[in-house]
Formats: structure tokens, sequence, C-alpha cells
């Protein structure tokens, strides 16, 4: 981990990662009594970290300013380009110009420390966003306001905009999710976060919204290019519960131009897996499971 992340939270005594049982939660710890106090102080805003000129961007922006209940936006950007301002100005965003060009990581965290609010949705510049995606989240923090995370399901597409409505990958993903919740909206016990997080990354990163008020000192990893999300909710699981919104409320686009699928090309993908998985199991474990996720690789292109 470089200087700038945060230290690790929950560490055995072997370096590998724990999940606390019931760190934050309000049943266990008591703060039922102050949850009326904590949603007076839990806003939220979308932050989009702009990296070159995207041909996707305005469709995002479009559609976060299309949200039934306004909240704000805020673009930032370590590569502005001509037009962004104006850009930003059309869908009544705030432009933020960062200086930090430490690659994806740094482009997350400039964002995310960009926002005034105490939840932070990092939306994707290629990615779409239902209408209905702050009601419901806004909803779900009411019904659980010390959630470490929210999440909701997310459709993918293509280059074009239309669905991948048969996508295997996706099938898989809905399926660790629901054996994770079983039924339920929030888990907070170390064995369903285990089940959630310890087999792959069932969670699309747009799809999340980090609640800074629990954990105001977060910081994604710098030095990862496609594994910083995955290894954030696994320390962000260990802090307190997660909260699961079962509706597709945002689309997820896919296509061979993402950083994802140049990191499958040069095998920075499989180094990562392997590195987050050694965080959770022991190595002969982890290898194996890296081996078996691997082969969902394939889902990653068009």
């Amino acid at each position: 981990m470089d200087g700038d992340a945060q230290p690790r939270i929950g560490e055995d005594r072997n370096g590998g990662l724990r999940f606390n049982s019931h760190s934050r939660d309000p049943g266990r710890c008591g703060l039922l009594d102050c949850a009326p106090v904590l949603l007076m102080t839990l806003q939220h805003s979308f932050v989009v970290p702009a990296y070159g000129e995207s041909p996707y961007l305005r469709e995002c922006l479009r559609s976060l300013r299309s949200q039934k209940v306004h909240h704000p936006v805020t673009v930032s950007s370590s590569t502005p380009f001509e037009g962004l301002r104006a850009l930003c100005d059309e869908f009544e965003c705030r432009l933020v110009v960062n200086t930090d060009r430490g690659g994806i990581g740094a482009d997350w965290n400039a964002a995310m420390l960009a926002a005034d609010t105490g939840l932070v949705t990092i939306a994707h510049q290629d990615d779409t966003y239902l209408p209905q995606f702050s009601t419901k989240l806004m909803d779900a923090v009411e019904r659980h306001p010390h959630s470490a995370l929210y999440f909701c399901d997310a459709e993918e597409m293509r280059s074009d905009g239309s669905l991948r409505l048969h996508d295997r990958n996706n099938r898989v993903k809905r399926l660790m999710v629901r054996a994770a919740f079983f039924g339920r909206e929030h888990i907070h016990r170390r064995m369903a976060k285990r089940v959630l997080l310890g087999f792959g990354n069932p969670i699309v990163c747009p799809a999340v919204t980090i609640n800074l008020h629990a954990n105001p000192g977060f910081r994604f990893r710098k030095d990862l290019r496609t594994n910083m999300d995955w290894l954030a909710w696994v320390e962000l699981a260990q802090t307190g519960g997660v909260t699961h919104i079962g509706h597709a409320l945002m689309r997820h686009r896919v296509h061979d131009d993402s950083e994802t699928a140049r990191c499958l090309d040069d095998g920075a993908r499989l180094a990562e897996d392997s590195l987050v998985f050694g965080k959770m199991w022991p190595p002969i474990m982890a290898r194996l499971l890296s081996r078996l996720y691997s082969r969902s690789y394939s889902g990653y292109s068009e």
C-alpha cells in the first residue's frame, strides 16, 4: 500500500483481512438513538472522475441531471479538455481540476475529496443512471444509516448502448449477492460479508455509494489499476454493514477500450486478483480461487 492510503483495518496476525461481524451495527452498538441526527447529516452527491475526452460523458451527465430528486454533481478531471467546462455548465455540474495524475485510484480519491457530502457515488463517465437511483438510495439510507456502503444491481450495455441481456458474468454476480444476503437488504455478520466478497467481486464499482461519514479517512489504493474497488469494498466492509438495493438502477458500459480490458490483455488483472484473494485466504486456496476466477475474463469484452 502506498503512503497516502489508509492503514489496513482488521488484519489478523498473519496479515490477512478479517471481517468484523458487528462493527457499527446499530442493533449491537446502541446507535439507534443517534439515527435521526445522523440522517440529517447524510446528504448525497455524485462525483464523476473524467479522464480524457470520453464520448459517453454527456450521456452520463444527462442521466445524473435527470434524477427524480436532484443531487449535486461534481466532475473532477486531471486531464480537462476544451469544452469540458461548457459541458459541465450545460448540466449544472461543478468542475474541479486536480493535478495528481497518479492513475485511476488517484483520480477517484481526488473526485471523492471534491465532494462535500457524507454519501458519495463515484459515477464512471462511461455509465448511466436510471432516474430513480437517488430516491431508492436515500430510502435505503433511511432504513440503514450506519452502513459502510450501499450498492444496487446493474445492467450491462455495449458501447452502442444496447443491453447485454444474457450475460453470464452478470448472472453469476447476482447469484453471489443473493447467496450473501439470503433475502435480506442489509448484512453485518462476518460470514455473510465473506460470502459476498471472498470469492470474487460481484459489486459493480459505479453502483456503490460510500458512507464517508462512517469512514472519513477512506482512500482507494493508488498503486492498483483494476482491483482498487474490490479491495476497497473488503476494507470498508470491515468497518460496518453492507446494504444491497435490489433494483437495477444503473447501466455499466462494457467495451474493449476500457481499462479493465487493457488490464486483462497485459496480465495486471490476474496479478491483482491474486493479491486480493491472498488477503483473505491461505495461499493454496487463494491460488485456486484466482485460477477459477480467471475463467470469467472473457465476459469483459464485447
